[in-house]
């Protein structure tokens, strides 16, 4: 498998932390289990500098998921919330073809395979 580092200045666009992650969704809800944390609504900022200085540095996977958009990777990892739990997630992160743009495009709690 090959692992590599995504750039430190892949793109956290806000909308995808206080539209999608941390508001209430009937399906496929994240915000309760980003809440376990500390995070919310008032302090998605202190979830965009967590995923970038706790996530993003660490080694990021390729998917075996293929995208017309982009290559995907993982990166698995704790993310320690503000009030001090951490909670082991998975994220994924896009490079885009045509910008060369690397995103954040979401997460997911990490269930340990037994």
């Amino acid at each position: 498998t090959i692992v590599m580092k995504l750039p430190e200045d892949a793109i956290i666009a806000s909308a995808k932390l206080t539209n999608y992650l941390l508001i209430y969704r009937s399906a496929d809800d994240k915000s309760k289990f980003l809440s376990q944390a500390g995070y919310s609504l008032d302090n998605w900022q202190q979830l965009e500098a967590d995923l970038r200085n706790q996530i993003l540095k660490l080694e990021a996977i390729p998917s075996e998921e293929t995208n017309r958009f982009g290559d995907v990777y993982e990166i698995r990892g704790l993310l320690k919330g503000p009030n001090g739990l951490s909670l082991s997630i998975i994220t994924i992160w896009m490079t885009e073809y045509e910008t060369s743009q690397t995103k954040f495009v979401t997460l997911y709690p990490h269930k340990e395979v037994e």
